[in-house]
């Protein structure tokens, strides 16, 4: 019944990513079709990796809000994020806030960290006027395309992510955290093994432990889930980079990523890295009141720079957690520096 309400095809012609919906009669009412909708997110969203939702009719904030939290799963808070966004209704927050002219590198949403969404979703409410368009991988080529031997050192070595907070330069811990209470902050990296340190000046910094790989619940794939290439210093522009270290040295840099032991990432091997990401990118432009649900794991997204009001707005669900397995062995971060 659902492939005879909509047209259902391939947005690109380099691959399955993504799906394109849309439905047969313009006039069709999302309330109406919900049910088939959701049936058809079901039968192909982990073989696709992303679905588009295009010409349904969704307007707004709270339409868009009712359409993503209709699928089983309750939307979720914006928890130990890292980058800048604001909240517009409850669950639903800006696209990240970076200036229109910064590309934002292919990454699966909060990949640095033990804790993530398993579905993501965005939502156009006014286009670019040129550019932003939004970028796409499949997490599984990825994946296989990342030479066995740099899989093999980056699983072996482990990964590490640093972060200092605020201090004019990143998002605040109080805005990260959603407390104004350091003894939540501290409860909150207690129970997931991350190091928190308070520094002289009021500051946070935190170190974790998380997973290069990891291998999804449902399809049990192997995918590249990791953000070295993102939180790395060397992927900054050489002008920040350098006034960044000039300002705050190595040690208080907004982020960064070392190996578990604390030794540093060979360049070469995260330019290679980067490589197979822009290899395997796929981009598309965004039309008005256009939806986008990809399924976290399987499909990491990104954003070309853009001019005009461009306008996207985010929702998460369906918490998924490694913690107690995966990159710390049972080994508390703590013991291991």
């Amino acid at each position: 019944m659902g492939s005879q309400r909509f047209r259902i095809t391939h947005l690109s012609d380099v691959g399955d990513l993504p799906l394109l919906i849309e439905p047969r009669d313009p006039g069709l009412a999302i309330t109406e079709a919900f049910p088939d909708i959701r049936t058809c997110v079901a039968e192909n969203l982990h073989s696709s990796g992303g679905v588009l939702f295009r010409g349904f009719g969704i307007e707004g904030p709270s339409e868009f809000h009712d359409f993503a939290a209709g699928f089983n799963h309750p939307l979720l808070a914006y928890d130990f994020g890292s980058t800048p966004r604001s909240s517009v209704i409850d669950g639903i927050y800006t696209s990240t806030e970076y200036p229109a002219s910064q590309h934002i590198p292919l990454h699966n949403e909060q990949s640095y960290t033990r804790e993530w969404v398993m579905k993501l979703w965005f939502y156009c409410m006014t286009p670019a006027l040129t550019g932003g368009d939004t970028l796409v991988a499949d997490s599984r080529q990825i994946f296989r395309l990342v030479r066995p031997a740099i899989r093999d050192r980056f699983i072996s070595k482990g990964l590490m992510y640093v972060r200092n907070y605020g201090n004019g330069l990143d998002v605040p811990w109080q805005k990260v955290f959603n407390t104004t209470e350091p003894r939540k902050v501290e409860a909150y990296c207690a129970a997931r093994d991350i190091i928190c340190e308070w520094k002289a000046n009021g500051e946070l910094r935190t170190r974790q432990l998380s997973q290069v790989v990891e291998r999804h619940p449902t399809t049990g794939d192997e995918v590249w889930f990791n953000q070295a290439h993102l939180f790395h210093i060397s992927g900054l522009e050489s002008s920040v980079r350098e006034l960044l270290l000039d300002i705050v040295g190595t040690e208080d840099l907004p982020r960064n990523v070392y190996y578990a032991d604390n030794s540093p990432i060979e360049l070469d091997i995260l330019e290679e890295i980067r490589s197979v990401l822009n290899e395997t990118a796929i981009r598309f432009s965004w039309q008005a009141d256009d939806v986008l649900l990809i399924d976290n794991m399987l499909t990491a997204h990104g954003r070309t720079p853009f001019t005009g009001n461009r306008k996207v707005l985010v929702a998460m669900s369906e918490a998924h957690s490694n913690l107690g397995s995966g990159p710390n062995n049972g080994i508390p971060l703590s013991r291991r520096l």
